[in-house]
This record gives structure tokens, sequence and C-alpha cells, in this order.
């Protein structure tokens, strides 16, 4: 039988794998079973464990109350008869090429985009393998803390070699999306005429729709738009740009929806381009460019990367995908060593640009599991966006309170990683105290107790040694009452003062007070 001819379709990366961190934690309940031959048998072990761990929650969970309120807390934990009821009662309407309907073809479904990173291969009747980049993302979630920087730099070996058209896609479009971008990045930069902004977020929907890795002909679709119309356009305006590119016929236009092609796939495409570390957003994400702390990393890649060989065998693509380039895995970021006064000026700004209100809703929101429609904060994964908008908080609301948050940042002053392990998330000075902000999404009694509040305990201590008015604060979405009662033992018993505050009590708090010391009472 001959197969289907190859159509040109936009770039779609699955929205079920928006965080690094959740595809290595799949890929970790993947581990048990590798080299074991895929079955329909190994595939529910799999389902079993990724809803047990509360990685996979079907609709059933959120529709029954018991199980709804396990889902909701860290501590809680289904059964074995509770796992049973969930996957029989969740059929699972689903169809994949090469696998059955259902839970296998959902399992494909999880792990397609993975296994496209070079992550791990895997088809039914044969083993699955997990290469040497799963492996490394596998090991650096399950360090002490799980390394961020590591998982950052995996994703850059494997997007700066992911095709649009491999052997697990039939899409015409053929180009290294990551490729494309920094090439047309460079030629915007090489024109004295740009503003050296890089590419406008609408613009994007070009790259998603491009159809071969002619860069310069890009550039040039790009200088023809901007000369036009400039940077005012409807997405409509675009769409049939796009749609044009993709030769759509009626039926594929119908198919090809606005939604996904000027926004879904827009939002996506930002996010896995960020997640290499190499990618920065300018003018509060309306445009995209390099991080030019990063340039080395961008000139070795353009030099060994832009000439390409595509493959035909997955097998051939998963060897290639899963090899590690060790040379761009080792080089180092040229960011100086201290990027405090960046990243505080580049707080202070959003403090004034957002008002209280918003960055309390956008606070609750995060906390609440729901999603931001904030052009630029939506693009930030939510542990990294609690510690931005807790920090532009404290701004707001404490007089005369010096705010230095210890997240990672971009050439641009805005976040890319948490806080790294050894320090506080947040130091915050006044005349009188200092103060060591923490703050997690967890909200399990051992998360808050053995990975926040045990660690808080020790930087405290070492802290009062320099300066005696020091305390720490502590907010999460929810706050175990365990948590509570150690904080208050560590006062008993050390005289170390920990407030530990929920995300709601937090905001009220900070709300009636202009003085950082008075979150202690």
């Amino acid at each position: 039988m001959r197969s289907k001819k190859a159509e040109r379709k936009p770039l779609s990366f699955s929205t079920t794998m928006r965080n690094p961190n959740r595809i290595v934690s799949f890929l970790n309940c993947l581990l048990p079973y590798e080299n074991q031959i895929l079955t329909h048998e190994l595939i529910m072990k799999v389902v079993y464990k990724a809803i047990k761990e509360k990685l996979y929650t079907p609709l059933i969970v959120n529709r029954t109350p018991d199980l709804a309120y396990i889902m909701k807390n860290d501590d809680e934990k289904y059964s074995d008869k509770q796992i049973e009821f969930i996957i029989e009662m969740s059929p699972q309407k689903h169809k994949e090429a090469g696998f059955e309907y259902g839970w296998d073809s959902r399992f494909d479904t999880i792990f397609k985009l993975p296994m496209e990173f070079g992550f791990v291969k895997y088809a039914m009747g044969e083993p699955i393998k997990i290469s040497t980049t799963g492996h490394m993302l596998i090991d650096a979630l399950n360090e002490e803390e799980p390394n961020e920087e590591k998982i950052q730099k995996v994703f850059l070996n494997s997007m700066m070699k992911y095709q649009s058209n491999n052997p697990y896609r039939k899409n015409a479009n053929s180009n290294v999306p990551l490729i494309l971008l920094l090439q047309v990045l460079r030629l915007l930069k090489e024109d004295t005429k740009e503003n050296g902004a890089g590419v406008f977020r609408q613009e994007l929907s070009l790259f998603i729709c491009w159809p071969n890795s002619d860069a310069k002909a890009l550039y040039n679709k790009i200088k023809q738009i901007r000369g036009k119309v400039g940077y005012t356009y409807s997405d409509e305006y675009m769409y049939e740009i796009c749609l044009e590119l993709l030769g759509a016929s009626d039926e594929q236009r119908n198919r090809f929806k606005l939604s996904q092609i000027c926004g879904e796939a827009v939002d996506e495409y930002i996010r896995k381009m960020r997640t290499t570390g190499i990618i920065s957003l300018r003018g509060n994400g309306r445009f995209i460019d390099y991080n030019a702390w990063e340039i080395d990393k961008i000139n070795y890649i353009l030099e060994n990367y832009s000439d390409y060989k595509t493959f035909e065998t997955k097998q051939e693509y998963f060897e290639y995908m899963g090899g590690v380039d060790t040379t761009v895995i080792s080089m180092e970021s040229a960011a100086p060593s201290d990027t405090t006064d960046l990243r505080k000026s580049v707080l202070k700004r959003f403090a004034a640009e957002y008002s209280k209100e918003t960055i309390y809703s956008e606070l609750h929101k995060i906390c609440n599991k729901t999603a931001s429609n904030d052009y630029m904060l939506k693009l930030l994964p939510g542990p990294v966006r609690l510690e931005f908008l807790t920090s532009i908080a404290m701004v707001q609301n404490f007089d005369e309170l010096d705010v230095t948050p210890n997240y990672s940042i971009d050439d641009e002053g805005l976040p890319s990683n948490t806080a790294a392990g050894g320090k506080a998330d947040i130091i915050c000075f006044d005349k009188e105290y200092q103060s060591l902000v923490e703050v997690t999404l967890m909200c399990g009694r051992q998360d808050q107790v053995n990975n926040e509040i045990i660690p808080i305990r020790r930087h405290l201590l070492e802290e009062k040694k320099k300066k005696e008015n020091t305390f720490s604060v502590f907010v999460a979405p929810v706050i175990h009452e365990d948590t509570k009662q150690i904080a208050e033992w560590y006062k008993f018993k050390e005289d170390l003062d920990i407030a530990v505050y929920s995300i709601g009590e937090f905001v009220d708090k900070i709300k009636q007070e202009d003085k950082i010391k008075n979150l202690l009472g």
C-alpha cells in the first residue's frame, strides 16, 4: 500500500508537554521498563505509574469529589483500587497510527514529543530505548535539587538538531526551526534599517508555516510585511499569508485554525525556543531575540548545524538526536558574574508598569493552576513566574525595601530559571531587618517540610550569624498544618522566625502592611 504523500502543515509542538520538567518526569516513569518490549500490558504499567504520581489526570478525577480531593492534596495518594477505577472509567477515545485505539494511543500521544526530541524510542513489539540525552535529563531531575541548567543544555542539544520533517512526522515543510530562527535573527541584526529588537511576535506564524530552510527568503518576507504594514496588522492578515505559504486547500483552511497558527502554536513555539536558554524576550514579550550572553553558543550552532543531514529511518534519527555534542553542552554562559543590578532594575520596571491588583490576580492564577492571559507572563514556567510575581509584589507593597530575587535571568533581565539551591529565592533588606523569602508551588507535607522548611532553617541559622535581625517568609498555595507546627517548633527551640503564609494570606497581609517586619505578626 502506497503511503500517503506528506502535506505542508504548521509546526506544532504538543501542548501536553509545555514544561520541560514534565517531559523529564514522564521519562522517569518509563525508566524502569527500559529495554523491555513495548506491549499493551507494559503500557498500562506506565499509565498506572503516571496516574499514581499525578503526572496524568483523566477527566474522571475532577468529576469525582474524593478523587479530586486526592489530586489537589500532595500528601494524599490514590489507592490501587482508585487507580484501577480511574483507568476503567477513562477509556481514552483516541487513535494513533501503529497503536490500538484507547490507552495504547494515549501513551503514544504522551511520549511522541520526547521521542521526536530524541530522548526515547519505542514502537509496539519493540524494546524501549532511552538515549544518552534522555538519561541526562533523568539524572538532572533526580539530583538532590533538579539541575535546571543541565536540563536547559540538554534541550539546547536537542532543539539545535530537531527537524520539522523528521521521520515521526509527515510534513512537507522541511527545516530546523531553531536554526531558521537564529539565521533570520542574524540577518535582521545585520540590517542597519532594523531596530535590532529581533522578530516580532506575530511574525512567528511565518516560521511555523515556512516550507523550507531558506532563511534569506523568510527575512525578505518579513521585510516586505514590515515595509507594507509595519507592526500593525490583524491576526487575519498574517493567517492569510500563512495559508498561502501552506498552499492550503479549502479542506485544509477549515482544519488549520487561526487560533492555532496565530495563537497557541506561537506561544508553544516561544516556550520551546526558550527552553534552550539562548533566546530572550524583548519589549515585554513583543519580540524574541538572541540572548546576547549566549552568543558563543549561537555562533557555534550556526557554524556547525546550519548544514544538516535529513533522515529516512527512525533509528538513524534517534541516534542523531540522542547523541551529545559535548562542546555545546560544556560551553559556559558569558553572563556577568553579578547580574543583581539588572535583575533589580527590571523588577522595578515591572512593579511600576503592572498594577498591584494585576499582580495579586496573577499570583492567585498561578497557585490555582489557572492560565494567565498576560502577553509575557504566560511564557514563564510556573515556578519561575511565582518567584517573579512575588518579587514584584514585595517591591510594590513595602516602603524602602531592597528586593533581590535570585532567579537566573536572560540578557533582558527576565527570569529564565528558578533560584539555584543554597540561597534564598528572594532576599529583602530595609534599615531594620533582613528577610529571606522562599516560595513554592508544592503543597504536600513532605515537600514543604523536607524540601523547604528544613533548608530554610539552615539558611536562617547561617544568616543570623551575619545579621541578627533576620527572619524567613515561606509562601505556598496552601500551607500544610505540619509546616506551621514545625515553624513554631523552630521558634520555640532555636528562636528562629519563619513566617508561613498561603498565597491568599500573603496577598491579604501585604495589602495591609508597609513594613516587611510586620509579616512576623
